[in-house]
């Protein structure tokens, strides 16, 4: 039986908006839950809402894509298990900004800090940030929680959740090892760009393409000669997604990033791109990453003194070089991998769009 034609570019607009409606439904249906309890839970409920309502659904586009480009027919099932991941997601980004004590995220405060406020607001006792941290952690875990949920809920047939959920399993542990990849990397003040690289993959690059791949091919029941296929496409792309993230981190435009400009900076993220520089800086040039880097109340010309050393040690232009070819190691291998024509086509314009220096 032939599967239906994939979609075209004009419907990846659609399939972000069938991504929300799933979401709102699966959230709509735990407030109900939540509300039994508590009506104040609400609390936890509306920062949910506020931190899933925007974004670029990559990891969602990525294993639907991947789960068409394997042969899989459309449906409301196989959205709302790629959705799952944008919980998993919410997860990550609200434990990650607690960890990196990040004041912001896509233009808003940080979910640490909204309840921080909160506290403040409400003239309760004690501490407003120890009470914003533990809130935070605590919805953190619930969209763990509920990132598994609604993979199992979502109407998929279950022979395609028991081969799903090994990869969901898989991508979830790699996760947290590469969050701890990275705490280790602040506190020892960096390394080498082969550690960098190293936290780059499991903190980031795995988890935002080649899982979502892998997770589209297992719901499609498709062979290992696909999920090999993925990874060679998903892997490089995943890495220099990060790269370019990196580099927007610092030189971004803030209403195009959602964050101040230099925030990585302030945060004393060890990332590819400050490690490449440490690798080439003069000790004029490293005395001044010592200086500056972590400095929560950093100031423009702090931020200006980073990006020249960022700059004239080359590490920028290296960092460039090695997106670019990362992401032609991803093209040849997305042409090379079995893979419906159709799909290929739309995949390839994801992989764009996710290294482009205005993403």
């Amino acid at each position: 039986m032939t599967a239906p034609p994939v979609p075209g570019p004009l419907d990846r607009e659609d399939l972000r908006q069938r991504v929300q409606k799933a979401l709102d439904g699966f959230v709509s249906r735990q407030v109900l839950r939540l509300d039994a309890v508590s009506e104040e839970l609400s609390q936890l409920t509306d920062a949910l809402t506020r931190i899933i309502s925007g974004g670029k659904r990559l990891r969602p586009a990525f294993c639907y894509w991947g789960y068409r480009g394997a042969g899989g027919a459309d449906g409301d099932d196989v959205v709302a298990a790629a959705a799952a991941l944008e919980l998993f997601q919410a997860c990550a980004i609200i434990h990650d900004d607690v960890m990196d004590g990040s004041d912001s995220r896509r233009g808003m405060p940080a979910v640490h800090r909204s309840f921080a406020s909160l506290h403040r607001s409400e003239g309760w006792q004690g501490d407003p940030e120890a009470f914003g941290t533990g809130a935070a952690v605590l919805l953190g875990d619930l969209c763990l929680s509920w990132s598994d949920e609604m993979l199992r809920t979502s109407g998929m047939a279950r022979p395609a959740l028991d081969r799903a959920e090994p990869v969901f399993d898989e991508m979830r542990t790699e996760l947290m090892g590469g969050q701890y990849l990275d705490l280790l990397e602040q506190v020892r003040g960096g390394g080498s760009v082969e550690r960098a690289l190293r936290v780059a993959r499991y903190k980031s690059a795995k988890y935002t393409i080649e899982k979502p791949l892998h997770l589209g091919a297992a719901l499609a029941g498709a062979g290992p000669e696909v999920r090999e296929g993925y990874s060679g496409f998903g892997l490089p792309l995943g890495e220099a997604f990060q790269m370019r993230d990196d580099v927007l981190g610092v030189f971004g435009d803030p209403s195009e990033t959602g964050k101040p400009a230099g925030d990585d900076l302030r945060e004393g993220k060890r990332t590819v791109l400050v490690a490449m520089a440490l690798d080439a800086a003069t000790p004029a040039q490293a005395a001044v990453v010592r200086r500056y880097l972590g400095d929560p109340h950093l100031e423009e010309a702090g931020v200006a003194a980073l990006r020249d050393v960022l700059t004239d040690t080359g590490a920028l232009a290296r960092l460039e070089r090695l997106i670019a070819d990362l992401l032609d190691d991803a093209v040849v291998a997305l042409h090379n991998a079995p893979v419906a024509p159709d799909a290929r086509e739309v995949l390839l314009d994801l992989a764009l769009a996710a290294t482009s220096r205005a993403t």
